[in-house]
């Protein structure tokens, strides 16, 4: 078995959604002249790969106290969408891995776009599924669905659409994952787990997959 790592390093001056302020770090006693090292973080609850809970955009939803930690672990599957024509993922592209879709957990996205991480081209143009395709997807018992990009929804696109299917249907969003290509055609079990926060509608997650190394093309 390895370990592959899914997540972006949090960093000041990292990629955040339009509107949402980046990170700051600061240095609260150092080793020199106090002894010891602290540091004040201050990040959204969205900053670099995080899961998103039905709280985020419903009322009522149920935020991360309502699910257990078993909820962020389980069998994984990556499906190649790097050739999604006008960067739309349709359902007809997802079809044929129905079977794999029935037997995973986890669907993860591979759109190729995290190798935009770091430039200004990541913000905007990611593919995003049709509606269809999200409707398609929420008929499955998935714990959750992950992209490697910013959002599961355009940036222009204001009533998260997207978003309201797959969380209305229980299913967990995971988004700006890295290094999905690395797992296409691979068995591996996807972890992503939460900050342990109160009433949170979101927190960011250290991803990794642990890899069937013997199962892998």
């Amino acid at each position: 078995m390895k370990i592959v790592d899914l997540s972006h390093t949090i960093i000041p001056g990292m990629p955040c959604y339009p509107g949402t302020p980046g990170p700051v770090f600061q240095h609260l006693y150092s080793v020199a002249e106090d002894g010891f090292a602290e540091q004040l973080l201050t990040f959204s609850s969205h900053t670099g790969t995080h899961v998103d809970f039905p709280s985020h955009i419903f009322k009522d939803g149920a935020s991360l106290d309502a699910f257990g930690i078993g909820q962020f672990a389980g069998k994984g599957l990556v499906i190649d969408v790097r050739d999604a024509l006008g960067g739309i993922i349709t359902t007809e592209m997802l079809r044929p891995a129905f079977a794999l879709i029935m037997e995973c957990e986890f669907l993860l996205l591979c759109t190729g776009w995290s190798g935009y991480w770091g430039t200004s081209r990541y913000e905007e143009g990611y593919p995003v599924l049709s509606l269809d395709a999200a409707l398609w997807l929420a008929g499955f018992p998935l714990k959750g669905l992950g992209v490697d990009t910013m959002s599961v929804d355009a940036p222009c696109v204001l009533d998260l659409p997207v978003h309201t299917i797959l969380l209305h249907n229980g299913m967990l969003i995971i988004e700006n994952l890295a290094e999905l290509q690395s797992l296409l055609q691979c068995h591996f079990i996807f972890c992503g787990f939460p900050l342990k926060l109160a009433n949170a509608e979101a927190s960011p997650l250290r991803a990794v997959a642990l890899v069937d190394i013997l199962n892998c093309c």
